[in-house]
């Protein structure tokens, strides 16, 4: 009787594969959340004149966090007010006084930075690994760079002064919470100007901390103001008279809404808005390392990015390598717990959220692409989706037109870098766009083709406070981080 084998695993299988298995890894610092946050006005917690609350509830497991104020119209005046009274005296302090304070937010934060990561997980339900070395150091670094820039701002604009705009209020989005904030104030400080601020209502915890970081500092009470709410807390911000300027990030669709409310107003306006990039491998790519730029441009914080790489074109004569090369490695991707150290792919941020991803998933298969989803177990609460591949997509289908803002890559093919340049440009958006090849000349013309506002050359999701960052056509208009950021916040003379 012939002896029993066992059956020979691929070794490709046994270090790419779903074969293995981690112990968990849990991130245990203390991340410090109140039960209840009020609103920051003044330099000071104050209680919401609507007394209202509402609760901040955690993707990652559906529990309730904390108690998040209700700003009324009567709230976002009074910040406003307190932002007034604030800039005359701040914005006659010299660059290099404004300097020390962003100096001495970066360093607070710093020192926090772990309680911050923990935190941010479990308010917005990103990778903790993401939060950790991505989100609270990047913030950190706008803050060093711009108080670096404090007490130059003559060197700007070279010939020209740059003068403070006066009450800039501002709204950020819920993928980048910490993050965003930081994009916002730092630059906005610098130039000497006063800020009312409202965060995403469903991510509003760590805005309410950093005011504890505002007051370590010894920031001036009323120069930085955060009120909290949803939608109509938001546009009493932007239709408030004292706002000189409004800066936003969000959806498209609310970015139209606030241009529509500013025309004919002297307000300046910057938008930072969706996006569907194009994510371009020519068939003399380094695969392998394109492969992982692939899976960082989409599933980074669970494709919950306004520039991710949603749409992959592939050269035809590479598409099934790639194809293969990309399942194998969706095998290896760990999806689960956020506050799990070893997690690639933590919760979506809402159930809202979710529940358009799954809609726009079906659209999608029931439109005829070919869906794939590596086998994976879900946590039984919070709100998780599995990390998807679409193929055999067309330009008409829905997941190839609109922004599903999730772990979901559409993937087309083309035969010339015409095609690629055309297929890639066939969206209303134009924020960002990635390029594969070994040619150095095809990126050069590439990158002058394409329609958007950053162009990643064999890399993805490179960020940097000196770069300037934004979109055209429907992903807006303005720039962030970099020279050009810092005049967004400042009047020529």
């Amino acid at each position: 009787m012939p002896a029993k084998t066992s059956k020979r695993i691929p070794a490709r299988e046994l270090l790419f594969g779903n074969l293995w298995e981690f112990d968990p890894a849990p991130e245990t610092a203390a991340p410090h959340i109140d039960s209840r946050y009020q609103l920051f006005i003044n330099g000071k917690f104050t209680a919401p004149k609507s007394k209202k609350y509402f609760d901040s509830i955690s993707p990652r497991n559906e529990e309730k966090l904390a108690e998040i104020a209700l700003a009324s119209d009567a709230d976002v005046h009074a910040a406003y007010s307190a932002a007034a009274a604030a800039f005359p005296s701040w914005s006659k302090l010299s660059g290099a006084e404004r300097g020390k304070y962003l100096y001495r937010i970066a360093r607070l934060l710093q020192d926090r930075a772990r309680e911050f990561a923990v935190a941010e997980t479990l308010d917005g339900g990103k990778p903790i690994k993401e939060s950790r070395d991505f989100d609270v150091p990047m913030a950190a670094a706008h803050f060093f760079y711009h108080a670096g820039w404090a007490d130059k701002l003559s060197y700007a604009a070279p010939g020209r002064t740059l003068a403070p705009l006066g009450v800039v209020g501002q709204i950020i989005p819920w993928n980048f919470p910490l993050l965003m904030l930081a994009w916002k104030l730092a630059p906005a400080l610098a130039c000497g100007n006063t800020v009312v601020l409202k965060p995403a209502e469903s991510t509003s915890i760590t805005c309410m901390k950093f005011a504890s970081i505002l007051i370590d500092a010894g920031l001036p009470p009323g120069v930085v103001n955060f009120v909290t709410g949803a939608g109509e807390t938001g546009a009493a911000v932007v239709n408030h008279p004292l706002a000189k300027k409004i800066a936003f990030t969000g959806s498209t669709g609310v970015g139209k809404s606030i241009q529509r409310a500013l025309a004919g107003t002297d307000k300046r306006l910057t938008l930072e808005l969706g996006g569907k990039a194009a994510n371009i491998v020519f068939d003399d790519a380094p695969l392998d390392q394109a492969v992982e730029g692939i899976v960082n441009g989409i599933f980074f914080n669970q494709g919950h990015v306004c520039c991710a790489g949603s749409r992959l074109l592939v050269q035809e004569s590479i598409a099934s390598a790639v194809m293969s090369k990309l399942k194998m490695r969706l095998r290896s991707l760990r999806v689960g717990d956020p506050l799990d150290k070893n997690t690639d792919i933590g919760a979506i941020n809402s159930k809202r959220q979710l529940e358009k991803i799954r809609e726009l998933v079906q659209s999608g298969v029931d439109e005829g692409a070919q869906c794939y989803q590596p086998d994976c177990t879900l946590p039984a609460k919070g709100f998780y989706f599995p990390p998807t591949l679409f193929s055999g997509v067309s330009l008409s289908q829905r997941i190839a037109r609109e922004e599903i803002f999730g772990p979901v890559l559409s993937i087309l093919t083309f035969r010339t870098p015409e095609e690629a340049v055309e297929k890639a440009n066939n969206t209303p958006y134009g924020l960002s766009a990635g390029v594969w090849t070994d040619k150095g000349s095809r990126i050069l013309q590439m990158s002058t083709e394409l329609k958007a506002g950053v162009v990643w050359a064999n890399t993805y999701n490179k960020f940097d406070p000196t770069s300037p960052f934004g979109g055209f056509k429907e992903s807006g208009f303005g720039r962030e981080g970099g020279k050009q950021g810092l005049l967004e916040y400042a009047e020529l003379i």
